[in-house]
């Protein structure tokens, strides 16, 4: 009598192994643009791990200095890609963190802000700068259109540092060290 094992649950894991082993040999050529596509889908409704194995053992081993050349190849397209990305975005003006003993700082578009910014983007009283100990904390004080810090909206309080990017509205600043 013979014990059959059921067949082993392909992970998320399993699964993107599989994924980087095809888009490796597309990349090299090795599948065409329609095959590729067929076994990308085939992966992603894989359910066990020998379903993924069938997608990829035929397609030739890589030696290792083709392996290197490629893991190269993609770090330099990397490395350009973000190199470009950074070029293009534009210029942000500056905005310096406060060196005075001060410990709340508020922005918005009233007169009666420390830092005004006159766009219809921003509410009277958008946010504050809080110090705490050493370090500078933004919190939104409940405006229309947001705070965000380096892209994502503030729901709280946010540690803020030198080279980050803040956003009240559509006024967007690069943070700086003070003066």
């Amino acid at each position: 009598m013979s014990s059959t094992h059921p067949p082993v649950r392909a992970s998320d894991g399993d699964r993107e192994r599989a994924l980087s082993e095809l888009r490796d040999r597309a990349a090299e050529g090795r599948l065409s643009m329609e095959t590729f596509v067929g076994r990308v889908d085939m992966a992603l409704r894989a359910r066990s791990t020998g379903e993924l194995d069938d997608l990829i053992s035929d397609l030739p081993h890589r030696g290792r200095w083709r392996r290197r050349i490629t893991e190269a190849v993609s770090s330099v397209s990397d490395l350009t890609t973000r190199i470009e990305a950074a070029w293009r975005r534009p210029r942000l003006p500056r905005l310096a963190l406060p060196a005075d003993s001060r410990i709340r700082y508020v922005v918005g578009r009233g007169s009666a802000c420390d830092l005004v910014l006159s766009d219809v983007t921003v509410s009277r009283v958008h946010a504050e700068l809080r110090r705490e100990e050493e370090s500078w904390l933004l919190v939104d004080l409940g405006s229309l259109n947001g705070t965000r810090l380096n892209g994502w909206r503030l729901v709280g309080s946010a540690r803020v540092r030198p080279g980050d990017e803040i956003a009240f509205g559509d006024c967007v600043f690069l943070v700086t060290s003070p003066a």
